[in-house]
């Protein structure tokens, strides 16, 4: 599979799994082993978490069944998230849904994460969410503390607009790699809005959340989802792919930015989908005649 570099020693498969529904799965952790080995197996080394999936659960439950085979650490890529704080049995203390970036909450969730994990290192922390309140001071401190004690290799942000991702950049020492952001046929904001073009201007690859529209594209009735199936539709039969699914893929992976889109199921048919995508490249005309059905008008 194409890796994307985002730094000298660091690389990640054009593909990444997402892990935020790894609890509602109910698997045994020898089941959530044998989904990763297989995940890996088809090229995928790259995963996605955030200390809040699964109301706190999902790190350890990958953690869990990650420790039953330690030789698969050094073989895959860890990303995980901090920033957003949520009231969970797991967390009583936390009465309301906020975002926390300070320095003390930054490092105190990723030693948490790293336990939860059973890693002693996470390949890019990101701040889930631009915070408010954020001090870039604190938050630039932070990454220093971690990258210095070896906890964290990169830096990165997620759903970061452009401003939010120049404000942060200029305290941060360390060039951030990675804005996970929402992209797909349906969601157009990121593009429409320049931070797509931030992340080309910034040398900064996007991860892609969301790239099915969390299955809308398969189910929405409404007439704009409508319009996006029946062009999936039209350009799946001109390529010749087995479902719409890998045509929305591919016109995620068409965009100049190296965007890595991430997987978010644990049906290995679905898997397979935006594996095989990556062997189609859609045509300027295919491209805009899916993004004409999103925008529900042809481009000026």
């Amino acid at each position: 599979m194409e890796r994307i570099k985002l730094a000298e020693d660091l690389s990640f498969s054009r593909l990444v799994y997402g892990l935020w529904r790894l609890a509602n799965w109910k698997q045994s952790s020898g089941q959530t082993l044998d989904l990763l080995k297989y995940v890996y197996e088809q090229g995928v080394t790259t995963f996605d978490h955030a200390d809040i999936y699964g109301s706190y659960t999902c790190e350890e439950l990958f953690g869990v069944a990650l420790a039953k085979e330690p030789s698969l650490r050094q073989k895959i890529e860890i990303v995980t998230k901090c920033g957003i704080v949520l009231p969970s049995p797991q967390r009583p203390n936390h009465k309301t849904h906020h975002y926390h970036t300070s320095k003390s909450h930054i490092i105190a969730s990723v030693d948490q994460s790293l336990k939860n994990l059973q890693t002693d290192y996470i390949d890019v922390l990101l701040i889930h969410r631009p915070d408010p309140l954020m001090n870039p001071e604190e938050v630039a401190e932070a990454f220093e503390t971690l990258k210095k004690d070896g906890k964290v290799r990169y830096f990165g942000v997620s759903n970061f607009k452009s401003d939010q991702l120049t404000m942060l950049q200029s305290y941060v020492s360390e060039k951030l790699v990675i804005n996970q952001v929402e992209l797909s046929p349906l969601v157009l904001e990121n593009i429409e809005d320049g931070t797509m073009n931030a992340c080309l201007e910034n040398r900064l690859v996007p991860m892609i959340w969301s790239p099915l529209a969390g299955g809308k594209l398969f189910s929405d009735m409404s007439e704009k989802g409508v319009r996006v199936r029946e062009a999936l539709t039209e350009v799946q039969k001109e390529i010749g792919a087995g479902s719409i699914d890998e045509v929305a893929y591919a016109w995620i992976l068409r965009h100049p930015a190296k965007t890595m889109p991430i997987i978010g199921t644990q049906k290995k048919e679905r898997i397979q989908a935006a594996i095989n995508a990556l062997q189609y490249e859609l045509t300027l005309d295919q491209w805009f005649a899916i993004l004409h059905s999103s925008l529900g008008h042809e481009v000026p």
